[in-house]
């Protein structure tokens, strides 16, 4: 029965939680070779960054959800360093992983757009193989579910266990495929579309912001910034409003009709993100606000952001495809 795990193990004491944060972080160093040539980077440049980026990733990731739940650890220093037993949050390694290819990337003097460009597509890949850890340590599940038609796996999982075990919503499942979908987007869009360096980095940035702005809103063990704001959701907000704004900047002056369409774009999404920065921080208040409401609410708003980005890209994007079939022989820089 798929709706509990059969233990937190896969055999002796090797956690399904580790073996799939290394299976996923080696599908992204796998897939990431592959495409360091064809964007200009020296052979074997993937390899040495990750022997320092899979590091200062988890220790990133274990740092974030600490500092957002201190709580748990305070009477207990050393649970800090238990990360087998579950406990960290995915922001926190994206952030010191990016600051590591930054600083990486300034002491080899290579792109650093070019090299987050190809790991990205594996990035997210792993996210999606890494959130069924989550399924094995139960954890990251959503709101509890009572309808019976609904109390099924992968709608809802059980947690906890024997006569105890109550059926919530399987939010991890959720982004795992949302975070696959986003994958097969990637590896497509970057052989037939984008044609700016940097495009495959941002894009992964924005679509998983907006899968995580609704997503979060159903989780149970979501980390706060305060006593009301999810910090996922927050921090998914001004990545979506920091895109958008780039964009702009990018694209908003080359001439009237596509500045129009693009201002009109933007200060929608805009407003948008905030009226739900607002309401999922607790500072505004819906009468008879009830979970669907907030769904039907957050899918709207990650709908539009989603379509007005990719309508403005459609149209003002120009020159050739950069990371097309055809070999560039042109180095990055």
């Amino acid at each position: 029965m798929l709706a509990i795990p059969y233990s937190r193990n896969l055999f002796g004491i090797i956690p399904w939680y580790s073996f799939l944060i290394v299976l996923g972080a080696a599908a992204a160093i796998f897939l990431a070779s592959k495409e360091e040539i064809r964007a200009g980077l020296p052979k074997d440049t993937v390899t040495d960054f990750s022997l320092i980026a899979i590091p200062c990733g988890i220790i990133g990731a274990r740092i974030y959800y600490v500092l957002f739940s201190w709580d748990m650890f305070r009477n207990d220093f050393l649970s800090v360093f238990r990360i087998w037993e579950g406990g960290i949050a995915i922001y926190g390694a994206v952030i010191a992983g990016m600051i590591a290819a930054f600083l990486f990337c300034r002491k080899r003097k290579i792109s650093f757009l070019s090299l987050c460009d190809i790991i990205a597509p594996g990035l997210v890949l792993a996210q999606a193989v890494g959130r069924w850890g989550n399924y094995f340590n139960q954890e990251a599940y959503g709101l509890r579910v009572v309808r019976p038609e609904l109390c099924f796996f992968p709608f809802a999982v059980l947690i906890g266990a024997g006569d105890e075990a109550q059926w919530h919503m399987a939010t991890f499942f959720y982004e795992s495929v949302w975070n696959f979908a986003v994958f097969l987007f990637l590896i497509t869009a970057r052989r037939k579309w984008f044609r700016y360096r940097g495009d495959v980095i941002i894009f992964y940035a924005f679509l998983y912001a907006c899968g995580r702005l609704i997503i979060e809103d159903f989780r149970m063990d979501s980390l706060y910034a305060s006593s009301a704001v999810r910090i996922s959701q927050l921090l998914s907000g001004l990545i979506i409003f920091a895109v958008l704004a780039y964009y702009t900047a990018r694209f908003g002056l080359k001439n009237v009709f596509r500045s129009l369409l693009l201002s009109v774009s933007f200060v929608l999404s805009v407003l948008l993100d905030l009226s739900v920065i607002l309401w999922t921080g607790g500072l505004i208040a819906v009468p008879g606000e009830t979970a669907l409401v907030r769904f039907l609410l957050l899918l709207l708003v990650s709908a539009v952001n989603i379509f007005a980005l990719l309508a403005v890209y459609h149209r003002n994007a120009e020159g050739n495809i950069l990371y097309a079939d055809v070999k560039s022989e042109e180095p990055a820089v």
